[in-house]
């Protein structure tokens, strides 16, 4: 199979998955593993953190939303306390392989579900991260932010746009994505998916699909 063009998630695989600091945030307050992906996964349509990714209620709203979805559960979360976590770490091997992507003439495309919140497409807090941020997004040639384009992943739709976007068929393209649920649209339209559950492991994924040695990206 011959690729062109890689599209890529950004929280959890770009940086460090958002899901980490669920749980640090839940073991802080001895709340149970897992409750906060559990509020997001009831109702996933339509809940408040669906809402907050298309752009149709601000961070005030959300705040008050899920808290209340937390409160139907027995569980005391608010928004804010969702929103203070979003931004995760740059895995710095994720942004050589950007580079020696495009460098190797690959199409780059960015397919992220955010909301609008901090500062840029990560949802940082601080000017100097959300300028490492912005550097990052620039290596792409198309950027979909679901918090910009009201749809979010896993509606297949946002795919479409990409490849539109991009002007590629399907199965030239490889998709990223640290959630199996945003996988299977990819695939199911042709795209060769990986899903990411570690830096080394999407790496090694991306290799293999690419024909690259065992050293790729060289840093």
């Amino acid at each position: 199979m011959t690729f062109s063009a890689v599209i890529f998630d950004f929280g959890g695989v770009i940086t460090s998955s958002p899901f980490e600091a669920f749980n640090r945030l839940e073991a802080e307050r001895g709340l149970p593993r897992d409750c906060i992906r559990r509020i997001n996964a009831t109702n996933p349509d339509d809940n408040a953190w669906a809402r907050f990714e298309r752009a149709e209620i601000d961070a005030s709203a959300f705040d008050t939303a899920f808290a209340a979805e937390a409160a139907a559960l027995g569980l005391e979360i608010s928004g804010a306390d969702v929103i203070s976590c979003l931004a995760g770490d740059v895995r710095p091997r994720m942004v050589a392989a950007l580079d020696a992507l495009k460098g190797a003439g690959y199409t780059l495309g960015c397919i992220t579900n955010n909301v609008r919140a901090g500062k840029g497409s990560a949802m940082v807090f601080d000017d100097s991260r959300a300028a490492q941020i912005a550097a990052i997004m620039a290596r792409f040639d198309h950027v979909i932010e679901s918090s910009k384009a009201g749809v979010r992943k896993p509606d297949p739709r946002i795919y479409a746009m990409m490849c539109d976007a991009l002007e590629v068929a399907p199965k030239a393209c490889i998709y990223l994505d640290d959630l199996g649920v945003n996988c299977k649209p990819a695939a199911a339209m042709g795209m060769a998916a990986i899903k990411v559950t570690g830096e080394t492991q999407a790496l090694a994924d991306l290799r293999a699909l690419l024909g690259l040695p065992g050293d790729w990206p060289r840093a």
